[in-house]
């Protein structure tokens, strides 16, 4: 998919945004307690909810899982943006959804230039 329309969301991924065609069988609040986690190991896919971009609490949920050996997809849902996408793929998430006001401001290519998220280092970005 190489555009978003203004009225869906979109899933990116470290190839572009692609449209979404299935949902999280959970969805889990940022507030969720770690300690019940492991009960939702066995499912194939896993949204958590960021209501606003700036609470990383489930950044910290999806490193969780991913510990306790979670297997399935991991899927942030809500309001992060491009700058984020580093972030979430390196705790373990698989795809962001990209709400439609924000894909609209951000669109693929800010997305896809944050796909590197393997290679980049922080602390040898600051060496340099």
């Amino acid at each position: 998919m190489n555009e978003q329309s203004n009225s869906q969301p979109v899933l990116a991924r470290d190839d572009g945004f692609h449209p979404i065609e299935d949902q999280p069988a959970l969805i889990l609040a940022p507030d969720t307690p770690p300690a019940s986690l492991a009960d939702h190991l066995d499912l194939p896919l896993i949204g958590i909810a960021f209501p606003v971009f700036h609470d990383g609490r489930g950044f910290t949920l999806a490193r969780r899982l991913r510990e306790l050996g979670y297997k399935g997809r991991l899927r942030a849902t809500g309001r992060l943006i491009a700058d984020q996408y580093a972030m979430a793929r390196r705790v373990g998430f698989d795809e962001v959804e990209v709400a439609p006001d924000i894909a609209a401001r951000q669109p693929q290519a800010q997305w896809l230039a944050r796909a590197d998220w393997k290679a980049w280092d922080h602390r040898a970005q600051l060496a340099g």
